[in-house]
């Protein structure tokens, strides 16, 4: 069995696949403080409430969080006894090398989620992934990663609207039912949503133009879904891509 770790700045993601499909996945907060020790409790602990008994025999590993990955490689050596891959290191094969400015690194989930979205949906695609940060990656005819573009994330902006402030409130957000509001939190959902639409909007029309070539728009991330139900901003949503991507690294990393 595969364990497949997607840590990102807000949560790290574990999931277990059999090759085939994923038996389960699990997430919780990031924390650059968790031993390995810490890792491998809860994830037993996690297991055996779903009656889940498997032996793992592989791990792969991607982080936007560079103190976090010690202890993840810990857990994969201590307990599972087995070296991990991590996504970005030299001894992690890429399907197809990025094709970026010389000396510049590319985060590792910006790699996995376009080895994911050319697996599904072949080249000539921008993934857009709502995260900590909004990013659209561009993947070339052939999977290759070939740069993109880096936003503040929906939450991120909502909570610096938040704290630079102080007369406004913390707000969640959810498509308002106009765009005009009557109230502060109304205002402030408005701003958020329909903003983000357009910048959406912007970004993938003005990489499809330089582009000069049809492009497919894959979303994934939990906020997706929301902004599609108010646009048809994407060709198709993946709520799994990210996860998916590592088995497909994986895969091609054994072969």
């Amino acid at each position: 069995m595969l364990l497949t770790i997607d840590c990102g700045n807000t949560n790290t993601v574990f999931g277990i696949w059999d090759g085939t499909d994923f038996v389960a996945s699990w997430r919780r907060a990031t924390n650059a403080q968790s031993t390995g020790d810490e890792y491998y409790t809860w994830l037993r602990t996690s297991m055996s409430l779903r009656n889940i008994d498997v032996v793992i025999t592989d791990c792969i590993i991607s982080s936007t969080v560079p103190r976090v990955v010690f202890n993840l490689r810990v857990l994969c050596d201590r307990y599972f006894d087995t070296r991990p891959l991590v996504v970005g290191k030299p001894d992690c094969h890429l399907p197809v090398d990025p094709r970026v400015d010389t000396g510049t690194t590319v985060g590792p989930d910006r790699l996995v989620n376009t080895a994911a979205g050319f697996d599904r949906h072949g080249g000539d695609l921008i993934v857009v992934d709502f995260g900590t940060a909004t990013t659209f990656d561009v993947v070339d005819h052939d999977g290759a990663y070939v740069g993109g573009v880096i936003a503040p994330g929906v939450n991120l902006s909502l909570e610096a609207l938040h704290m630079a402030a102080a007369a406004l409130p913390h707000v969640d957000i959810t498509q308002p039912q106009r765009v005009v509001g009557t109230n502060t939190v109304a205002c402030m959902q408005s701003g958020i949503f329909w903003g983000y639409v357009g910048l959406i909007k912007e970004i993938t029309t003005r990489i499809r133009a330089e582009r000069a070539r049809p492009m497919k728009i894959i979303a994934t991330g939990g906020l997706a879904p929301l902004f599609q139900q108010a646009e048809s901003l994407f060709d198709a949503f993946e709520e799994d891509l990210t996860m998916h991507g590592l088995t497909v690294i994986h895969t091609h990393n054994k072969d």
